[in-house]
């Protein structure tokens, strides 16, 4: 089960046991080089310490608590939904119905729902990046700055569909948080998550990045998230995921579970992706696409070496193609294999999705492709996608 890292409704440390790796490996190297010196094995855990601590304690002033009241939600009449705690779709699938729910009568009057994530300030002049599913609904939305500040944010932009939100408060000479670049990342560099989870502000778990371009997990509809270990929470929503630079690499977003709480395996929306969509909510206030037009699946690579004495690291297989698109108009056909973007090689069909739609609708794209074991190319203008 997949849980979005937003809590419904002190700062500390979690010792990740990714540290307790490090830490070993630093007591052994140093064994050998100083005759189990215990100050030169105590002296390299305290370098070790005092790097995190000047990474987190860099970014932590422009990491946010977002705090946010929800409009009640109504019937086609006009009248309030009620909906307690054991009445939530995600906890009656952990706990179970009970048998005289049905029974139970709302009240009249309905108290305001409360939501609760994170985010972050990316310009001193207010602006904040956090999950879309943090603020869906919200009727008012307040701002917690790490050193006592609250302020009322409005809303810039939304994207239900990378679930990414961008907001403002009417402040300035911030501070702020640099955005790194996730296209370079490797699996098994540091994450640092900075969050709120469960409503303890200023929370800090460390782990390492697990994996990259996870899709197909079912919790947005363009999906290129990088995986971590670094413990994420309910309440983490929308706060960043950092490397060990201090750089922002993704958006902590949510946590698959089995049993409600953490199990090791979080999902941040990555930062080169967020760029793109926040600098358009900020410029439109919401996020055009491009669109080819076909549609795509994975193939497996003995397919794919079956199809071509070249080879090719990975490839996407037409199975259709919309009549009157750009793919169409350009003469893609069924059973085409689509091999590279720009001549950059693309990592399947979720990967050419999501560079298709981050590419401004008028922009004309090259499309390297193979049919019949031949390499053809095709010089396509995209439209913009209608949702």
């Amino acid at each position: 089960m997949i849980f979005p890292a937003t809590s419904y409704s002190l700062q500390s440390w979690i010792i990740h046991p990714a540290l307790l790796c490090l830490f070993f490996i630093i007591f052994s190297s140093q064994t050998c080089h100083s005759n189990n010196n215990p100050a030169d094995q105590i002296s390299a855990l305290a370098s070790t310490a005092n790097a995190f601590s000047s990474v987190i304690e860099e970014a932590k002033p422009a990491v946010v608590n977002i705090l946010v009241k929800k409009a009640i939600a109504k019937d086609k009449d006009g009248n309030a939904i009620h909906q307690d705690f054991f009445e939530n779709q995600l906890i009656k699938d952990f706990f179970g119905s009970t048998p005289d729910q049905q029974k139970i009568k709302p009240p009249k009057e309905r108290k305001p729902q409360y939501g609760n994530g994170s985010g972050f300030i990316i310009s001193a002049d207010g602006y904040i990046i956090t999950n879309h599913h943090v603020i869906k609904n919200a009727v008012e939305i307040t701002v917690h700055l790490q050193d006592k500040r609250e302020y009322k944010a409005k809303i810039i932009g939304s994207d239900p569909q990378s679930d990414i939100a961008l907001l403002q408060i009417e402040e300035s000479g911030l501070p702020t948080v640099p955005l790194g670049n996730s296209d370079t990342l490797r699996v098994g560099e540091w994450a640092i998550a900075i969050g709120s989870p469960l409503e303890f502000i200023q929370t800090v778990t460390v782990g390492i990045i697990s994996a990259k371009g996870r899709s197909s997990v079912g919790i947005s509809e363009y999906e290129d998230f990088i995986q971590t270990d670094a413990a994420i929470n309910p309440g983490n929503s929308g706060g960043p995921l950092l490397n060990i630079h201090g750089e922002v690499i993704g958006i902590n977003t949510a946590f698959m579970t089995q049993s409600g709480g953490y199990m090791g395996v979080g999902f941040a929306v990555p930062i080169t992706m967020a760029k793109t969509i926040s600098q358009q909510l900020k410029k439109h206030g919401s996020m055009t696409r491009g669109w080819l037009g076909v549609a795509l699946k994975d193939i497996t690579p003995s397919e794919l070496k079956s199809a071509t004495d070249q080879y090719y690291h990975s490839a996407a297989r037409v199975v259709g193609v919309t009549k009157n698109s750009p793919a169409d108009k350009a003469q893609l056909k069924t059973d085409d294999l689509l091999v590279a973007l720009n001549k950059i090689s693309i990592l399947g069909a979720a990967d050419l999705r999501n560079r298709i739609a981050l590419t401004p609708p008028g922009t004309k794209v090259t499309i390297q492709f193979l049919r019949n074991g031949k390499q053809k190319e095709a010089n396509i203008r995209l439209r913009a996608l209608k949702h």
